[in-house]
């Protein structure tokens, strides 16, 4: 306001003082001046309206300005007692500024109305009066009191019914213009003649209609000494300051009484029309009239204080002398602030608490008064807490935002009272607030999505991973248990996948997983505290399936006896020609399933080349016939996992002149249907027979053995050869039989038995768990494989295979097997695999 104020007034062209007055108890609206008239302002420019703005305002809530028009006017009836109290002055102030150019000091003095009468502490007042009491002997009256001020304030007392005329009144005034009366003996009073006189006394206002007030007073004439004391004078006036130490002298008074002994013995003491009060803050001395303060002496509480003292003999029937002392107050900003706790609420309170909770009712207070007594209150620190002022300087301390206990569970509330004296004095009181625990915060999960790998075939049970929530509540409220969501992969519930340990949010894996058949899968874990009601939160689980290259490649095309194929090709076939496409599958994915084809030997004279992506054969020499009628290639597949896989293959490629041998396919021809002739049917089902001879030397060994043979689905898996050559035989054993659950399809309701060989057997039981097949219509040969889920088994380098097929009843001319027996063998010792029945297959392995 001050800038503001220095602001407009470097701005201001001229300063006008305007003074009004309004009489008290006018309604609100009424008009006490116009500002633009009587101060003579300038209109403002054309076209441009007059404004009134109000700087400062002693008084907003009784007065204001019309900003538009000028006019001072009142905003509620104006109780001048109220306002100004015993002030006989009662004056308000407003600056305001004009068309932003002048600024108007206005006064407005609140003229007094008389509407209030004189009133009389008491009924009735009861003296006693010695006969003996001289004429001119006063006795002070208790005086009326009149709200109004002025001339409407008290103005004279009267008395009545006096028909002797013994007494007469006697008006006189205090410091302070307070007029009071002393009732003066006008004769000699006869207690004989008549004991009691019954007076009225009348207090007048000066009003132009005078109010009056009345009281009895009761006069008793009784018999007392000739003479009394007598004040060296009718009244003191001392000052003295506040809080002034119990002890400190405030007067010492005299009186003097001529009559001998008893009778002019003073005594001094109160008059018995003194208030208690004054007996509270000061004592006197009976003997030596000394007047001591013995109470706190409050200037706040009055700044004047009147005494009154009487003095009289110790003779019969004394006449006390009276005198007043009147103590000035000195005021000093000597009273702290004081801070008392009307109530705080008991126990701790919940951390949800809504905002505007009362947390306690304070009352602070300042014994001062004016500027020294004006507080200032508040919340010391940043806490969630604030005083809010209700009435008659009480507080309470309420929430002011949310309660989070576990930010904070527990809060020192200290609050702080400031008042404006000079220096400023504080006090400060505090209290302790605990916040109690809800079940507000729900288990909160590290990560939203956790990613877990497992490499496949791991064991049943391994530890995948852990989750984590986090719960800040306590007790029960911050106790978090974890389960997983009903889901399924597949049609397969997730329960036969993982589970998870409750306490700690640990995840294993129930079964043992094939990255060929899945890759990854995810379900959802829910964290759910102990809280009543419970709080829940879910986070995924991705588990990723990490392929790991256990497979080997297999040569599907073209089709191998003994890991060996001829290929019969014309003469004079030019260069590029397609000799044979060369085509293996590998069940990995990935690099592991990235294949690679190449010829490892027998190419010395570059006669041929091969795609190392598609497989193909093809002739880079035009005349190869001639430098080799019939080349033996080695090819040689690879895979790209670590660590790598190959299968091996031989190609025997012969030239010939005109057709193509009968029985053998036209190059560049899909394969759709291949016979076996008479001999190799021969052979096979002499084959057949050793082995099934083997097998029933196997099962007899082991019964022999007295171990326990049990029946099991196998499930067959691909595998791939070693290299082409001897290996060295190992002698069968109950250990290298091995009786495996596997997946057995019923194509066209026939009976399978396949027959798989290898040169060697691996140094442990070999566990297999796939099996793939390719139609007979299938341009690839079928391929009966399998596949060592043991990753300690030595990569094979290649195979050679020979296929037949058993022919039974036909239902149509189209050739149909009815059992099926696939044979791949290389060296001595053989593995087969015999089904039985849909529902059974066995592996054994034994040395032919």
């Amino acid at each position: 306001w001050i800038r503001i104020f220095k602001l407009l007034w470097a701005q201001a062209l001229t300063l006008k003082n305007l003074n009004y007055s309004v009489p008290e108890e006018q309604g609100p609206g009424t008009v006490i001046g116009n500002i633009a008239k009587d101060a003579r302002l300038a209109s403002g420019e054309r076209n441009r309206k007059s404004n009134f703005r109000v700087l400062e305002n002693s008084a907003p809530h009784l007065l204001d300005v019309d900003p538009e028009s000028g006019l001072l006017y009142t905003k509620q009836r104006i109780d001048r007692e109220t306002l100004c109290r015993r002030n006989p002055k009662c004056q308000l102030s407003l600056e305001v500024f004009a068309n932003d150019k002048e600024i108007c000091m206005i006064k407005v003095e609140i003229q007094d109305i008389n509407d209030n009468s004189p009133s009389f502490p008491s009924e009735q007042i009861d003296i006693d009066i010695s006969e003996n009491a001289a004429p001119g002997t006063r006795f002070p009256i208790a005086s009326a009191h009149d709200a109004d001020s002025g001339e409407n304030g008290l103005k004279t007392y009267q008395i009545t019914r006096d028909d002797y005329n013994i007494f007469s009144l006697d008006v006189k005034s205090r410091g302070d213009g307070t007029k009071f009366p002393e009732l003066v003996v006008q004769r000699p009073l006869d207690r004989e003649e008549q004991s009691h006189h019954t007076l009225v006394l009348t207090a007048l206002d000066g009003g132009e209609h005078p109010r009056s007030g009345t009281v009895q007073i009761n006069v008793k004439v009784i018999d007392s000494n000739d003479n009394s004391p007598l004040f060296d004078q009718p009244s003191y006036i001392v000052e003295i300051p506040e809080n002034a130490p119990s002890g400190t002298v405030v007067i010492d008074l005299n009186a003097t009484d001529p009559d001998e002994g008893t009778n002019g013995q003073v005594v001094y003491s109160f008059s018995g029309y003194a208030p208690d009060r004054i007996r509270e803050l000061f004592s006197i001395d009976s003997k030596t009239g000394v007047i001591k303060v013995q109470g706190e002496i409050d200037y706040e509480e009055s700044g004047i204080i009147e005494i009154d003292v009487q003095a009289k003999d110790l003779g019969p029937n004394p006449i006390p002398a009276h005198c007043k002392v009147t103590v000035k107050v000195i005021d000093k900003n000597d009273n702290w602030p004081s801070i008392g706790f009307v109530s705080v609420r008991q126990g701790a309170i919940s951390e949800s608490a809504p905002t505007g909770t009362v947390i306690a009712l304070v009352r602070v207070t300042d014994k001062d008064s004016g500027r020294n007594g004006q507080l200032q209150c508040r919340v010391l620190g940043n806490v969630p807490f604030k005083l809010e002022e209700n009435y008659d300087n009480f507080y309470t301390v309420i929430t002011d935002r949310p309660l989070d206990r576990e930010v904070q569970d527990e809060y020192n509330v200290t609050i702080v009272a400031k008042d404006n004296g000079i220096p400023p004095l504080n006090s400060t009181k505090s209290f302790t607030v605990k916040i109690l625990d809800e079940n507000d915060n729900a288990p909160r999960f590290t990560k939203p999505v956790y990613l877990l790998q497992v490499p496949e075939n791991n064991i049943p049970g391994e530890y995948l991973g852990s989750v984590l929530a986090h719960d800040p509540d306590l007790g029960q409220n911050g106790t978090v248990s974890y389960s997983i969501l009903p889901s399924h992969v597949g049609d397969v519930s997730i329960y036969t996948y993982v589970s998870v340990n409750p306490t700690n949010g640990a995840i294993y894996a129930l079964r043992s997983f094939n990255y060929e058949q899945t890759k990854f899968f995810e379900f959802k874990v829910l964290a759910k505290d102990s809280g009543s009601p419970h709080l829940e939160s879910n986070a995924t689980v991705r588990v990723s399936v990490l392929d790991v290259n256990d497979n080997a490649p297999v040569i599907v095309l073209p089709l191998l006896q003994n890991d060996t194929a001829e290929i019969h090709v014309p003469r004079n076939v030019g260069v590029g020609y397609i000799l044979t496409t060369v085509r293996a599958v590998d069940n990995d994915y990935g690099e592991s399933g990235r294949l690679t084809y190449e010829i490892t030997d027998g190419n010395e004279e570059h006669l041929f080349e091969m795609d190392s992506v598609t497989g193909e054969v093809r002739t880079v020499h035009p005349f190869w016939e001639e430098v080799t009628p019939v080349a033996e290639l080695i090819i040689k597949v690879t895979d790209h996992g670590k660590p790598k896989l190959s299968a091996v293959s031989k190609l025997i490629i012969k030239a010939y002149t005109g057709s193509p041998p009968e029985g053998e396919p036209r190059i560049n021809e899909e394969q759709r249907h291949w016979d076996m002739s008479l001999p190799l049917i021969i052979t096979l089902s002499i084959v057949s027979i050793i082995l099934l001879a083997a097998m029933i030397t196997i099962a007899v060994k082991c019964k022999r053995e007295n171990k326990e043979i049990r029946t099991y689905n196998c499930r067959i898996a691909e595998y791939s050869h070693p290299q082409l050559g001897k290996s060295k035989k190992k002698k069968i054993n109950k250990n290298d039989i091995m009786l495996v659950q596997s997946e057995v399809e019923e194509r066209d309701a026939m009976n399978v038995m396949n027959v798989v060989s290898s040169p060697s057997l691996a140094t442990s039981p070999m566990y297999f768990d796939y099996q793939t097949r390719l139609p007979l219509s299938s341009p690839r040969s079928e391929v009966m494989y399998l596949k060592p889920t043991s990753n300690n088994l030595t990569v094979p380098q290649g195979h050679a295979g020979c296929h037949t097929s058993f022919t039974g009843p036909m239902t149509n001319t189209t050739e149909t097997p009815v059992n099926r027996m696939s044979i791949i063998q290389v060296g001595n010792p053989i593995y087969i695999h015999l089904s039985c029945n849909p529902s059974v297959q066995y592996i054994a392995s034994c040395s032919s």
